[in-house]
């Protein structure tokens, strides 16, 4: 079996149960803080078939560390609450007796897909012949994962704190990162995922996988990232038209006026 033919199986043996606990609890939105897992078991199962490295090992280290935060975050943050509102929508259109089977391909096929593009870079660094020693790609790229990730720590904490303080209900956050970029966090996510590049540049066609990345920042710009909460934000929260005309959306920079 192929390494792409493991990883996917690999997926379906992780989303097909979880598929069928949303059938169970009415809530296809269980699958969102187990999107980071599906990455950290496409670089696991990739070391698996192909044997440990130095440059793998630093791989899967990287990998777990963004991987095992960010599902406790959002599973911590998902926990007790109704399904998301983007899921609520598709089973009123599709109707309780037909989206429990609708579910399976629009949500959780969709974000195996999904996830077996994004982590190209993954399973051909995971997948390398040795001897792979740690080399300075691997140095640069984790420099850059480390950038990411810091941007989605501070700015998770920030916004949680911001959430929490009940004078600041219904305000606009727009001080630490987010005076710099209104989405610090899909920033950080895309600068994460072009250092998993990097790290894998010296893996044989690893350069070649950079439509992976590229993929995960068109989807945090023009899909279900940037574009999407702007829309519902200036829609529901007062003051954030001004926000947005004053602040980058994405790259961060010093805010205008």
């Amino acid at each position: 079996m192929s390494v792409l033919a493991s990883n996917a199986l690999a997926l379906a043996c992780l989303l097909v149960p979880l598929w069928l606990v949303s059938v169970r609890v009415r809530n296809a939105g269980i699958v969102d803080p187990f999107w980071s897992i599906l990455f950290l078991l496409v670089a696991a199962n990739s070391v698996r078939l192909t044997g440990m490295t130095p440059g793998k090992a630093l791989l899967l280290v990287a990998v777990g560390i963004w991987a095992l935060r960010l599902w406790i975050h959002l599973l911590v943050r998902a926990w007790g609450q109704p399904e998301d509102p983007r899921y609520a929508t598709f089973r009123r259109r599709y109707g309780p007796d037909r989206y429990w089977w609708v579910s399976l391909f629009q949500v959780f096929a969709l974000q195996g897909a999904l996830a077996l593009v994004v982590s190209a870079p993954l399973a051909v660094g995971g997948a390398a012949p040795p001897p792979d020693p740690v080399s300075w790609w691997d140095g640069a790229g984790l420099a850059l994962v480390a950038v990411g990730l810091g941007f989605e720590v501070v700015g998770d904490e920030q916004l949680r704190r911001f959430r929490a303080d009940p004078t600041k209900h219904g305000r606009v956050l727009d001080t630490g990162l987010f005076r710099w970029t209104r989405h610090p966090n899909y920033f950080g996510e895309a600068v994460l995922q072009w250092g998993f590049w990097v790290m894998v540049l010296d893996a044989p066609w690893g350069w070649a996988t950079a439509f992976g990345p590229a993929v995960m920042t068109l989807l945090l710009l023009r899909v279900s990232g940037v574009s999407m909460l702007d829309r519902h934000l200036v829609r529901s929260r007062p003051g954030y038209a001004d926000y947005m005309a004053r602040t980058s959306a994405f790259l961060p920079r010093r805010p205008r006026g």
